[in-house]
Parts: C-alpha cells; structure tokens; sequence
C-alpha cells in the first residue's frame, strides 16, 4: 500500500475511534434490575471500519476508543467495565467482518451480523461468569447468577447487537463510497449481478 493510502486509512481509522469514543459517552440502562449494564453505540464505527478496511480494523478501534476512555475519563470499575466493552466488542465485530470481507454482499453483511451476535451472546456469558464478574469481586449464587445470564446478560447483549447491526446497516451504505471510497454492500444492482 502506497504511503499516501496509508495516511488516508490512517485519518479514517482515528476519526472512526473518535467517534466511538464519543459515543461511549451516551449510554443507558436497559435492564432496570442490572442498571451497571449499559448500551453505548460505539461498536457502530468499529463494525463500519471492520466492514471497510477488515477485521483486524475494527480490533483497533475497539481498543483505541476504550484506551482514550481510560486515559481522558478514567476507569470507575478497575478497568473491568473497559474489558468487557473491548471483549464483547471485538467478540461481534470479528465474525461479522471476516464473513462480510469474504464476499461483501448484503447477504453476507447480513448473515455476518448475526453470527456475530451469536457469537458474543456466548463469549459474553462465559466471560462475565468465568472472567470479568470475579474480577470485579461480584459473587453470585448458582441461581442468582443463572437469573443474571438470562435476565440480564442474554437480553442485554441481543439489544445491543441488534441495534449495532441496524445502525451499521442503514448508515455504511451512505458513507461507504463517499467516506471510505469501498464499494457499497448494499448496491442493489451489483448484488443481483453477484447473487445470479
């Protein structure tokens, strides 16, 4: 890749971890009995990235927002809330843009999104149980932590990566050609050319 391609993923790349940094900052609880869980749409520039210039992409974003929210703002959980943001993260992104980057399709895009909740419904249970509620120093009963998995976490986590998907859906095809200069997913021409 020529330098000058270089700077310019480069700018892209900072001013999409910008905008997930700021957008960590608008937050809200969705399950009233677990108010610490809070949807943020920060994985949105993340996913977008992931999807224009690959995977490991949106891994960096993930942790460049999460580091200026530890630098700028602090931790209030001892870096525990920043990990899980960052594992949960990545754990929807990376399936969903290695399956997009394949054949960047709207079927893939699609089917990428989903596999990719998927796949953090089930990182995010193991995590929180074996990882991040010990390290918080929260101990739960068997039965109160089975209520936690699925009142809380199991719906949390489904919120949330729906409202990502969507959001990334109905946005990178208005600025993928006149931001990120890639073709659009969802080119309803191409694809009917590209699926027969």
């Amino acid at each position: 890749m020529k330098p000058k391609n270089n700077l310019n993923t480069f700018i892209k790349v900072s001013l999409l971890s910008a905008i997930a940094f700021i957008l960590m900052y608008i937050d809200f609880p969705v399950i009233p009995i677990f108010p610490w869980l809070k949807i943020d749409l920060s994985d949105v520039p993340a996913l977008m990235g992931a999807f224009a210039f690959g995977p490991l992409t949106g891994i960096v974003i993930e942790a460049v927002k999460n580091l200026m929210i530890i630098v700028l703002k602090g931790t209030q959980t001892g870096f525990v809330g920043e990990i899980a943001n960052f594992i949960i993260g990545v754990s929807m992104i990376l399936p969903a843009s290695m399956l997009y980057n394949r054949c960047k399709t709207k079927k893939n895009a699609i089917i990428g999104m989903v596999s990719g909740i998927v796949i953090m419904e089930v990182i995010g249970i193991l995590a929180n149980v074996y990882f991040l509620l010990p390290a918080h120093g929260m101990q739960m009963a068997p039965a109160e932590l089975m209520k936690y998995v699925t009142v809380g976490l199991i719906p949390f986590n489904g919120i949330k990566g729906v409202l990502v998907s969507v959001v990334t859906y109905l946005l990178y095809k208005k600025i993928s050609v006149a931001i990120f200069k890639v073709e659009p997913m969802l080119d309803s021409k191409k694809l009917q050319n590209k699926l027969g």
